[in-house]
Protein backbone atom coordinates (compact mmCIF):
# COMPACT_ATOMS: atom_id res chain seq x y z
CA UNK A 1 0.00 0.00 0.00
CA UNK A 2 1.09 3.60 -0.62
CA UNK A 3 1.70 6.10 2.16
CA UNK A 4 -1.80 7.61 1.86
CA UNK A 5 -3.44 4.18 1.84
CA UNK A 6 -1.45 3.23 4.93
CA UNK A 7 -2.54 6.41 6.70
CA UNK A 8 -6.17 5.83 5.74
CA UNK A 9 -5.99 2.23 6.98
CA UNK A 10 -4.54 3.39 10.30
CA UNK A 11 -7.37 5.90 10.64
CA UNK A 12 -9.93 3.17 9.96
CA UNK A 13 -8.38 0.91 12.60
CA UNK A 14 -8.31 3.79 15.10
CA UNK A 15 -11.99 4.54 14.48
CA UNK A 16 -12.97 0.89 14.83
CA UNK A 17 -11.06 0.63 18.12
CA UNK A 18 -12.89 3.73 19.37
CA UNK A 19 -16.23 2.21 18.34
CA UNK A 20 -15.32 -0.97 20.21
CA UNK A 21 -14.40 0.99 23.34
CA UNK A 22 -17.64 2.97 23.24
CA UNK A 23 -19.78 -0.13 22.86
CA UNK A 24 -17.85 -1.93 25.61
CA UNK A 25 -18.60 0.98 27.94
CA UNK A 26 -22.28 0.80 27.06
CA UNK A 27 -22.75 -2.98 27.21
CA UNK A 28 -21.51 -4.44 30.49
CA UNK A 29 -19.29 -7.54 30.32
CA UNK A 30 -19.32 -7.51 26.52
CA UNK A 31 -15.85 -6.15 25.63
CA UNK A 32 -14.63 -9.45 24.17
CA UNK A 33 -17.92 -9.96 22.30
CA UNK A 34 -17.75 -6.50 20.73
CA UNK A 35 -14.11 -6.84 19.70
CA UNK A 36 -14.76 -10.25 18.18
CA UNK A 37 -17.72 -8.92 16.16
CA UNK A 38 -15.54 -6.10 14.78
CA UNK A 39 -12.70 -8.51 13.91
CA UNK A 40 -15.17 -10.83 12.15
CA UNK A 41 -16.54 -8.00 10.01
CA UNK A 42 -12.99 -6.92 9.11
CA UNK A 43 -12.29 -10.46 7.96
CA UNK A 44 -15.44 -10.43 5.81
CA UNK A 45 -16.84 -13.37 7.75
CA UNK A 46 -20.07 -14.21 9.58
CA UNK A 47 -20.59 -14.50 13.34
CA UNK A 48 -23.06 -16.19 15.67
CA UNK A 49 -24.03 -14.88 19.10
CA UNK A 50 -25.34 -17.84 21.06
CA UNK A 51 -27.22 -17.21 24.28
CA UNK A 52 -30.56 -16.82 26.02
CA UNK A 53 -33.06 -14.05 25.25
CA UNK A 54 -32.50 -10.66 26.83
CA UNK A 55 -28.70 -10.55 26.60
CA UNK A 56 -28.55 -7.53 24.24
CA UNK A 57 -27.54 -9.56 21.18
CA UNK A 58 -29.71 -7.66 18.71
CA UNK A 59 -29.02 -4.31 20.37
CA UNK A 60 -25.26 -4.80 20.06
CA UNK A 61 -25.61 -5.75 16.40
CA UNK A 62 -27.73 -2.68 15.63
CA UNK A 63 -25.46 -0.33 17.55
CA UNK A 64 -22.33 -1.65 15.85
CA UNK A 65 -23.71 -1.59 12.32
CA UNK A 66 -25.26 1.82 12.95
CA UNK A 67 -21.72 3.21 13.25
CA UNK A 68 -20.92 2.33 9.62
CA UNK A 69 -21.97 5.40 7.64
CA UNK A 70 -23.41 4.67 4.22
CA UNK A 71 -23.97 0.97 4.88
CA UNK A 72 -27.31 -0.61 4.00
CA UNK A 73 -28.46 -2.58 7.02
CA UNK A 74 -31.05 -5.36 6.95
CA UNK A 75 -32.38 -7.50 9.76
CA UNK A 76 -34.93 -10.26 10.12
CA UNK A 77 -36.33 -12.61 12.75
CA UNK A 78 -36.62 -16.01 11.09
CA UNK A 79 -39.22 -18.69 11.63
CA UNK A 80 -39.91 -22.07 10.05
CA UNK A 81 -42.43 -20.31 7.79
CA UNK A 82 -40.22 -17.50 6.50
CA UNK A 83 -40.42 -17.49 2.71
CA UNK A 84 -37.34 -16.74 0.57
CA UNK A 85 -39.13 -13.78 -1.02
CA UNK A 86 -39.53 -12.13 2.40
CA UNK A 87 -35.77 -12.30 2.85
CA UNK A 88 -34.55 -11.53 -0.65
CA UNK A 89 -37.31 -9.59 -2.38
CA UNK A 90 -41.13 -9.76 -2.51
CA UNK A 91 -43.04 -9.99 -5.74
CA UNK A 92 -43.87 -6.60 -7.31
CA UNK A 93 -47.68 -6.83 -7.30
CA UNK A 94 -48.14 -3.80 -9.54
CA UNK A 95 -45.81 -5.26 -12.17
CA UNK A 96 -47.51 -8.63 -11.88
CA UNK A 97 -50.85 -7.01 -12.66
CA UNK A 98 -49.25 -5.84 -15.92
CA UNK A 99 -48.12 -9.37 -16.70
CA UNK A 100 -44.51 -8.85 -15.62
CA UNK A 101 -42.96 -11.08 -12.95
CA UNK A 102 -40.52 -8.95 -10.96
CA UNK A 103 -39.12 -8.85 -7.41
CA UNK A 104 -38.45 -5.78 -5.29
CA UNK A 105 -34.93 -6.09 -3.87
CA UNK A 106 -34.45 -2.71 -2.21
CA UNK A 107 -34.32 -2.94 1.58
CA UNK A 108 -33.85 -6.72 1.57
CA UNK A 109 -30.88 -9.04 2.05
CA UNK A 110 -29.96 -8.69 -1.63
CA UNK A 111 -28.95 -5.02 -1.17
CA UNK A 112 -27.51 -5.18 2.39
CA UNK A 113 -23.90 -4.51 3.31
CA UNK A 114 -24.47 -5.75 6.85
CA UNK A 115 -27.15 -8.26 7.85
CA UNK A 116 -28.47 -9.23 11.26
CA UNK A 117 -30.34 -12.55 11.22
CA UNK A 118 -32.05 -13.47 14.49
CA UNK A 119 -33.03 -17.07 15.24
CA UNK A 120 -30.84 -18.13 12.32
CA UNK A 121 -31.43 -21.85 12.89
CA UNK A 122 -35.16 -21.46 12.36
CA UNK A 123 -34.47 -20.89 8.67
CA UNK A 124 -37.23 -22.57 6.66
CA UNK A 125 -36.43 -25.45 4.34
CA UNK A 126 -37.69 -23.34 1.44
CA UNK A 127 -35.21 -20.56 2.23
CA UNK A 128 -32.27 -22.79 3.16
CA UNK A 129 -30.46 -22.99 -0.19
CA UNK A 130 -30.80 -19.26 -0.84
CA UNK A 131 -29.57 -18.46 2.68
CA UNK A 132 -26.53 -20.70 2.20
CA UNK A 133 -25.81 -19.07 -1.17
CA UNK A 134 -26.18 -15.64 0.42
CA UNK A 135 -23.72 -16.48 3.21
CA UNK A 136 -21.28 -18.48 1.09
CA UNK A 137 -21.06 -16.79 -2.28
CA UNK A 138 -23.00 -13.56 -1.63
CA UNK A 139 -25.45 -14.40 -4.42
CA UNK A 140 -29.21 -14.78 -4.76
CA UNK A 141 -31.03 -16.72 -7.46
CA UNK A 142 -34.23 -14.87 -8.46
CA UNK A 143 -37.56 -16.67 -8.29
CA UNK A 144 -38.03 -16.33 -12.05
CA UNK A 145 -34.79 -18.17 -12.77
CA UNK A 146 -32.91 -15.13 -14.06
CA UNK A 147 -29.23 -14.38 -13.70
CA UNK A 148 -27.90 -14.70 -10.11
CA UNK A 149 -27.74 -11.37 -8.27
CA UNK A 150 -24.47 -10.47 -6.58
CA UNK A 151 -25.10 -9.12 -3.08
CA UNK A 152 -22.84 -6.44 -1.54
CA UNK A 153 -22.77 -8.26 1.83
CA UNK A 154 -19.62 -7.68 3.90
CA UNK A 155 -20.68 -9.91 6.76
CA UNK A 156 -23.69 -11.24 8.63
CA UNK A 157 -24.16 -11.10 12.38
CA UNK A 158 -26.51 -13.85 13.47
CA UNK A 159 -28.06 -14.84 16.80
CA UNK A 160 -29.75 -17.84 18.34
CA UNK A 161 -31.03 -18.99 21.70
CA UNK A 162 -30.13 -22.60 20.93
CA UNK A 163 -27.82 -24.83 18.94
CA UNK A 164 -28.95 -26.24 15.58
CA UNK A 165 -31.22 -29.24 15.89
CA UNK A 166 -31.19 -30.81 12.42
CA UNK A 167 -29.16 -31.32 9.26
CA UNK A 168 -30.59 -28.23 7.56
CA UNK A 169 -29.71 -25.88 10.42
CA UNK A 170 -26.35 -27.63 10.90
CA UNK A 171 -25.45 -26.64 7.32
CA UNK A 172 -26.04 -22.99 8.22
CA UNK A 173 -24.12 -23.40 11.50
CA UNK A 174 -21.08 -24.63 9.58
CA UNK A 175 -21.03 -21.40 7.54
CA UNK A 176 -20.75 -19.22 10.66
CA UNK A 177 -17.00 -19.01 11.26
CA UNK A 178 -17.15 -17.23 14.61
CA UNK A 179 -19.30 -18.45 17.51
CA UNK A 180 -19.59 -16.31 20.63
CA UNK A 181 -21.35 -17.30 23.84
CA UNK A 182 -23.34 -14.43 25.36
CA UNK A 183 -24.78 -14.96 28.83
CA UNK A 184 -26.57 -12.95 31.47
CA UNK A 185 -24.53 -10.50 33.56
CA UNK A 186 -22.44 -12.39 36.10
CA UNK A 187 -21.20 -9.51 38.25
CA UNK A 188 -23.85 -8.21 40.72
CA UNK A 189 -22.23 -4.76 40.58
CA UNK A 190 -22.76 -4.61 36.83
CA UNK A 191 -26.32 -5.82 37.27
CA UNK A 192 -26.94 -3.04 39.82
CA UNK A 193 -25.53 -0.52 37.32
CA UNK A 194 -27.86 -1.94 34.66
CA UNK A 195 -30.86 -1.47 36.96
CA UNK A 196 -29.80 2.11 37.77
CA UNK A 197 -29.50 2.85 34.06
CA UNK A 198 -33.20 2.04 33.64
CA UNK A 199 -34.24 4.86 35.99
CA UNK A 200 -31.64 7.52 35.26
CA UNK A 201 -31.36 9.66 32.19
CA UNK A 202 -28.32 8.45 30.25
CA UNK A 203 -25.64 10.87 29.12
CA UNK A 204 -25.31 11.37 25.38
CA UNK A 205 -22.64 8.80 24.47
CA UNK A 206 -19.66 9.39 22.21
CA UNK A 207 -20.51 8.12 18.76
CA UNK A 208 -17.51 7.41 16.56
CA UNK A 209 -18.35 6.28 13.04
CA UNK A 210 -16.50 4.84 10.07
CA UNK A 211 -17.32 5.26 6.38
CA UNK A 212 -18.53 2.23 4.43
CA UNK A 213 -15.85 2.83 1.77
CA UNK A 214 -13.14 2.82 4.45
CA UNK A 215 -14.44 -0.44 5.94
CA UNK A 216 -14.64 -2.03 2.48
CA UNK A 217 -11.06 -1.01 1.71
CA UNK A 218 -9.91 -2.51 4.98
CA UNK A 219 -11.73 -5.79 4.27
CA UNK A 220 -10.57 -6.17 0.67
CA UNK A 221 -7.10 -4.57 0.73
CA UNK A 222 -5.61 -3.69 4.11
CA UNK A 223 -6.48 -6.81 6.12
CA UNK A 224 -5.29 -9.31 3.45
CA UNK A 225 -2.02 -7.33 3.26
CA UNK A 226 -1.20 -8.07 6.93
CA UNK A 227 1.81 -10.40 7.10
CA UNK A 228 1.52 -13.89 8.62
CA UNK A 229 4.99 -14.91 9.90
CA UNK A 230 6.16 -18.53 9.79
CA UNK A 231 6.10 -18.60 13.60
CA UNK A 232 2.33 -18.04 13.48
CA UNK A 233 1.90 -20.79 10.88
CA UNK A 234 3.81 -23.13 13.20
CA UNK A 235 1.64 -22.09 16.16
CA UNK A 236 -1.56 -22.79 14.20
CA UNK A 237 -0.23 -26.22 13.21
CA UNK A 238 0.64 -26.91 16.85
CA UNK A 239 -2.85 -25.88 17.95
CA UNK A 240 -4.49 -28.11 15.32
CA UNK A 241 -2.45 -31.11 16.50
CA UNK A 242 -3.28 -30.43 20.16
CA UNK A 243 -7.01 -30.20 19.45
CA UNK A 244 -6.98 -33.34 17.29
CA UNK A 245 -5.47 -35.24 20.21
CA UNK A 246 -8.57 -34.22 22.15
CA UNK A 247 -10.79 -35.31 19.23
CA UNK A 248 -11.76 -31.73 18.35
CA UNK A 249 -11.64 -31.67 14.56
CA UNK A 250 -12.24 -28.53 12.48
CA UNK A 251 -12.45 -28.56 8.69
CA UNK A 252 -9.57 -27.40 6.52
CA UNK A 253 -11.85 -24.61 5.25
CA UNK A 254 -12.43 -23.35 8.79
CA UNK A 255 -8.70 -23.30 9.54
CA UNK A 256 -7.97 -21.43 6.31
CA UNK A 257 -10.67 -18.84 6.97
CA UNK A 258 -9.36 -18.43 10.52
CA UNK A 259 -6.13 -16.98 9.11
CA UNK A 260 -8.15 -13.98 7.90
CA UNK A 261 -9.38 -13.45 11.45
CA UNK A 262 -5.79 -13.39 12.70
CA UNK A 263 -4.95 -10.76 10.08
CA UNK A 264 -8.05 -8.74 11.01
CA UNK A 265 -7.13 -8.86 14.69
CA UNK A 266 -3.64 -7.55 13.94
CA UNK A 267 -5.06 -4.81 11.67
CA UNK A 268 -7.49 -3.69 14.37
CA UNK A 269 -4.60 -3.33 16.81
CA UNK A 270 -2.63 -1.29 14.26
CA UNK A 271 0.02 -3.94 13.49
CA UNK A 272 1.43 -4.88 10.08
CA UNK A 273 1.97 -8.54 11.01
CA UNK A 274 0.07 -11.18 12.96
CA UNK A 275 1.47 -11.82 16.43
CA UNK A 276 0.92 -14.59 18.96
CA UNK A 277 -1.51 -12.32 20.78
CA UNK A 278 -3.95 -12.57 17.84
CA UNK A 279 -4.39 -16.32 18.34
CA UNK A 280 -6.81 -15.53 21.18
CA UNK A 281 -9.61 -14.94 18.64
CA UNK A 282 -9.48 -18.65 17.71
CA UNK A 283 -11.19 -19.38 21.02
CA UNK A 284 -14.42 -18.44 19.21
CA UNK A 285 -13.76 -20.48 16.06
CA UNK A 286 -12.73 -24.05 16.85
CA UNK A 287 -15.63 -25.48 18.88
CA UNK A 288 -18.96 -26.96 17.88
CA UNK A 289 -20.69 -27.14 21.26
CA UNK A 290 -20.31 -24.79 24.26
CA UNK A 291 -18.95 -27.71 26.31
CA UNK A 292 -15.92 -27.77 23.99
CA UNK A 293 -15.15 -24.07 24.31
CA UNK A 294 -13.18 -24.29 27.61
CA UNK A 295 -10.99 -27.02 26.07
CA UNK A 296 -10.26 -24.83 23.05
CA UNK A 297 -9.63 -21.80 25.27
CA UNK A 298 -7.15 -23.78 27.38
CA UNK A 299 -5.14 -24.90 24.34
CA UNK A 300 -5.18 -21.41 22.80
CA UNK A 301 -4.18 -19.76 26.06
CA UNK A 302 -1.21 -22.08 26.43
CA UNK A 303 0.01 -20.91 23.02
CA UNK A 304 -0.58 -17.24 23.74
CA UNK A 305 0.90 -17.32 27.25
CA UNK A 306 3.91 -19.49 28.09
CA UNK A 307 2.89 -19.27 31.78
CA UNK A 308 -0.79 -20.02 31.13
CA UNK A 309 -1.01 -23.01 33.46
CA UNK A 310 -1.20 -20.81 36.55
CA UNK A 311 -3.96 -18.64 35.10
CA UNK A 312 -5.93 -21.74 34.12
CA UNK A 313 -5.46 -23.26 37.58
CA UNK A 314 -6.76 -20.03 39.11
CA UNK A 315 -9.77 -20.19 36.80
CA UNK A 316 -10.51 -23.74 37.99
CA UNK A 317 -10.24 -22.66 41.63
CA UNK A 318 -12.63 -19.75 41.05
CA UNK A 319 -15.17 -22.01 39.34
CA UNK A 320 -14.92 -24.46 42.25
CA UNK A 321 -15.67 -21.70 44.76
CA UNK A 322 -18.71 -20.62 42.76
CA UNK A 323 -19.95 -24.22 42.66
CA UNK A 324 -19.58 -24.38 46.45
CA UNK A 325 -21.55 -21.15 46.81
CA UNK A 326 -24.34 -22.59 44.66
CA UNK A 327 -24.36 -25.79 46.73
CA UNK A 328 -24.78 -23.77 49.95
CA UNK A 329 -27.98 -22.09 48.78
CA UNK A 330 -30.54 -22.01 51.61
CA UNK A 331 -28.03 -22.34 54.42
CA UNK A 332 -28.00 -19.90 57.31
CA UNK A 333 -26.19 -16.59 57.13
CA UNK A 334 -23.92 -17.82 59.94
CA UNK A 335 -22.84 -20.88 57.95
CA UNK A 336 -22.25 -18.79 54.84
CA UNK A 337 -20.24 -16.20 56.78
CA UNK A 338 -18.07 -18.92 58.29
CA UNK A 339 -17.38 -20.37 54.82
CA UNK A 340 -16.42 -16.93 53.53
CA UNK A 341 -14.08 -16.21 56.43
CA UNK A 342 -12.38 -19.62 56.46
CA UNK A 343 -12.19 -20.32 52.77
CA UNK A 344 -13.65 -18.09 50.07
CA UNK A 345 -12.33 -14.64 50.99
CA UNK A 346 -8.63 -15.47 51.10
CA UNK A 347 -8.74 -17.68 47.98
CA UNK A 348 -10.55 -15.05 45.92
CA UNK A 349 -8.33 -12.22 47.14
CA UNK A 350 -5.17 -14.21 46.40
CA UNK A 351 -6.45 -15.17 42.95
CA UNK A 352 -7.28 -11.54 42.16
CA UNK A 353 -3.82 -10.31 43.10
CA UNK A 354 -2.09 -13.07 41.17
CA UNK A 355 -4.21 -12.44 38.08
CA UNK A 356 -3.30 -8.75 38.22
CA UNK A 357 0.39 -9.69 38.24
CA UNK A 358 -0.03 -12.18 35.38
CA UNK A 359 -1.87 -9.55 33.36
CA UNK A 360 0.87 -6.98 33.93
CA UNK A 361 3.51 -9.51 32.88
CA UNK A 362 1.57 -10.43 29.73
CA UNK A 363 0.98 -6.78 28.78
CA UNK A 364 4.63 -5.95 29.39
CA UNK A 365 5.67 -8.77 27.08
CA UNK A 366 3.24 -7.62 24.37
CA UNK A 367 1.00 -10.68 24.76
CA UNK A 368 -2.80 -10.72 24.63
CA UNK A 369 -4.53 -10.15 27.95
CA UNK A 370 -8.00 -11.13 26.69
CA UNK A 371 -8.08 -14.59 28.30
CA UNK A 372 -6.66 -13.34 31.61
CA UNK A 373 -9.19 -10.50 31.52
CA UNK A 374 -11.99 -13.07 31.18
CA UNK A 375 -10.66 -15.01 34.17
CA UNK A 376 -10.32 -11.78 36.16
CA UNK A 377 -13.90 -10.93 35.25
CA UNK A 378 -15.02 -14.28 36.65
CA UNK A 379 -13.02 -13.63 39.82
CA UNK A 380 -14.71 -10.26 40.33
CA UNK A 381 -18.14 -11.70 39.58
CA UNK A 382 -17.73 -14.59 42.04
CA UNK A 383 -16.35 -12.30 44.71
CA UNK A 384 -19.29 -9.94 44.19
CA UNK A 385 -21.69 -12.89 44.53
CA UNK A 386 -19.97 -13.89 47.77
CA UNK A 387 -20.38 -10.37 49.14
CA UNK A 388 -24.03 -10.05 48.16
CA UNK A 389 -25.35 -13.58 48.63
CA UNK A 390 -23.21 -14.88 51.50
CA UNK A 391 -22.60 -11.69 53.48
CA UNK A 392 -25.70 -9.70 52.51
CA UNK A 393 -23.81 -6.65 51.22
CA UNK A 394 -25.97 -4.24 49.19
CA UNK A 395 -25.30 -4.93 45.49
CA UNK A 396 -25.21 -1.21 44.72
CA UNK A 397 -22.16 -0.80 46.98
CA UNK A 398 -20.28 -3.90 45.88
CA UNK A 399 -18.16 -2.24 43.18
CA UNK A 400 -16.50 0.03 45.73
CA UNK A 401 -15.46 -2.98 47.80
CA UNK A 402 -13.84 -4.99 45.00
Amino acid sequence: MGAQDTQDAQDTATRLRAIGDELSDRFYERADVVRTLVVTLLAGQHSLMLGPPGTAKSEMARELTGRIEGAAYWEILLSKFTAPTRMFGPIDVAALAQGEYRQVYEGRATTAHIAFIDEIFKCSTAALNETLGFLNERIYHPENGGEPIRCPLIGAITASNELPGGEDSAAVYDRLLVRIEVGYLADPANFAALVRSAVTRPQEPNRTTVELAALRHAVTEAVPAVDVPEAIVDAVCTLRAALRRKELIASDRRWRQAVGLLQASAFLDGRAAVATTDLAVLTHVLWDSPAQRPIVEREVLQLVHPDAKEALDLADAIEELEAQLDAMAGQSREALSEWVIKKAHNKLATAGKRLEKLRAEAAGAGRSTAAIDRISGRQRAVRARVLTEALGVDASTVQAQL
